[in-house]
């Protein structure tokens, strides 16, 4: 990356630096990028998370900054990995009421694993609870050692709610910039990261190129790894048309031939034909190393919960992916049979319906149209704005192909004082309740000389040559037995109920 070894050629020119916000869910990150942004470009989103990442630019003391936002959500891991990998240097956004959590921790470890410079911010201190030294000592704590504590990482106590060391934190950003002297070549074909890439409903294909090095143009060809294109249109993070992005610059463009995986580096190529070869070379060889991993072996206990999975970005599908492989899938194997990018289709439903699965889609649009289709034809579909929803929903519908939990209830043994007349399974005996109770349509295990012989049930319950439910302790009773097993005299009946337990995966 052009991030991590600088360029060093004639036509080398400081760029600005690319930074990452990490941290924990609801820390901060992104109300932060808010309000250094004077504006709510960046919109909250259900739940409170950040769903996709997002690069921005903002300009201080006539400098432009370029940062990258990452969702703090668990489900998001790789996306804050692969932000961390594409920066300069990390702001670790801590909150200073909640101090170092799990995302926290998993931020640190990419940084110092990266050694990327860093900036660390203890926000909301506006809050009545914000405890500074204790977050500080926190961090030392995960091997970050503050300047105050004596430590060479500088910290800056912020509030994006009030302002406060907002500005003290872009001057940070601008000073380690200019220790670090970074630098690309303006003047080389542009090459860079997938950022970010969706359908979009009118403009097909899009995806958010972060330029690296070289100066990327409207018409110049791209080839990214498995995909390439001529890029139509180019707009900045504000949603404006531009011509050329440079190094360090995010831009939307639209001119794939179709939906680019995030993560993908890419290039600019002197021509379309070059871009094919390249992204066939690439694909071929994804393709045979995946092909081994497409074989499902399902073992004689196990149960398969096929889905179909639409979203409308690749962050999200990513993530989903991610979160689907934690669920335990030793009994239940949740089998993906498609996982794209877009609005549901009525091919998703055909598709869906043959292969006997559940649609699930996050962010996107289905009509209620396609919602009845479905029903007719026995697919359900569910749609979802929050994706710990979607994975929760997932669970809970793949735990019901689980066998349910069998509890067993004593209920009381009985003595065989005498057997009468059997017929087939069905034999009727006389006992004693030695403890608990006798009870009707209850279960009983046979047991002769300490030894179990087998099963069977009490049918009918008769005491005083009467039916009755249930017999009390040290009463005798008559008994309808039924099982593969004659009862003999001097038997034992371990009596029980067995109640079904259900499970979750």
């Amino acid at each position: 990356m052009v991030s991590k070894i600088q360029e060093q050629s004639k036509d080398s020119q400081s760029r600005p630096p690319i930074v990452v916000i990490l941290g924990h869910v609801d820390h901060g990150k992104t109300s932060i990028l808010d309000y250094i942004r004077q504006s709510k470009i960046a919109e909250k989103e259900s739940g409170g998370i950040t769903q996709h990442i997002g690069a921005y630019q903002v300009e201080h003391q006539k400098k432009l900054i370029t940062f990258i936002d990452t969702p703090g959500h668990e489900a998001f891991s790789t996306m804050r990995s692969r932000g961390a990998k594409v920066a300069d240097l990390a702001i670790l956004v801590v909150a200073a009421d909640e101090g170092v959590k799990p995302q926290t921790k998993e931020a640190i470890n990419h940084i110092l694993r990266l050694e990327l410079p860093l900036i660390v911010a203890i926000n909301k201190m506006d809050k009545p609870g914000a405890l500074a030294d204790k977050v500080k000592k926190e961090l030392a704590d995960n091997n970050v050692l503050v300047e105050s504590l004596g430590g060479k990482i500088p910290s800056v106590f912020t509030s994006a709610k009030t302002g406060l060391g907002i500005n003290d934190l872009l001057e940070m950003i601008l000073l380690i910039a200019e220790m670090e002297s970074f630098k690309a070549d303006y003047l080389k074909p542009a090459s860079g990261i997938i950022i970010e890439s969706r359908i979009d409903s009118q403009r097909g294909p899009t995806a958010t190129l972060l330029v690296l090095s070289g100066t990327l143009k409207t018409k110049d060809i791209v080839a990214a790894e498995s995909v390439c294109g001529v890029i139509k249109k180019m707009e900045n993070f504000l949603g404006q048309i531009i011509e050329f992005a440079q190094p360090s610059t995010p831009a939307l463009v639209t001119g794939f031939g179709q939906v680019p995986p995030v993560g993908e580096k890419w290039q600019v190529l002197p021509s379309l034909e070059e871009a094919k070869i390249k992204t066939e070379i690439k694909s071929e060889q994804e393709k045979r190393k995946r092909e081994p991993a497409e074989i499902l072996n399902v073992g004689p206990e196990q149960k398969v919960f096929n889905i179909l999975l639409k979203s409308d970005v690749s962050g999200s599908l990513e993530a989903i992916r991610e979160m689907l492989k934690a669920i335990p899938q030793e009994e239940v194997i949740i089998r993906i049979i498609k996982a794209e990018i877009g609005d549901i289709t009525e091919n998703d439903v055909k598709l869906a319906e043959s292969a006997h699965a559940k649609i699930y889609g996050f962010r996107i649009k289905c009509p209620n149209s396609l919602k009845e289709l479905g029903e007719r034809r026995g697919t359900k579909i569910s749609s979802f704005d929050v994706i710990y929803e979607l994975i929760q929903t997932i669970r809970q519908n793949a735990s019901f192909l689980l066998k349910p939990k069998i509890n067993q209830q004593k209920i009381g043994r009985i003595k065989v004082l005498e057997t009468f007349k059997a017929k087939g399974q069905q034999q009727i005996i006389g006992g004693r309740v030695m403890s608990g109770k006798a009870e009707k349509n209850s279960l009983a295990d046979v047991f002769r000389n300490e030894e179990c012989l087998g099963s069977g049930k009490i049918v009918q319950l008769q005491q005083n040559k009467s039916a009755v439910a249930q017999v009390a302790k040290d009463r005798e009773c008559g008994i309808l037995f039924e099982g593969e097993i004659q009862v003999e005299k001097g038997d034992i009946l371990e009596t029980y109920k067995e109640e079904k337990e259900k499970r979750e995966l």
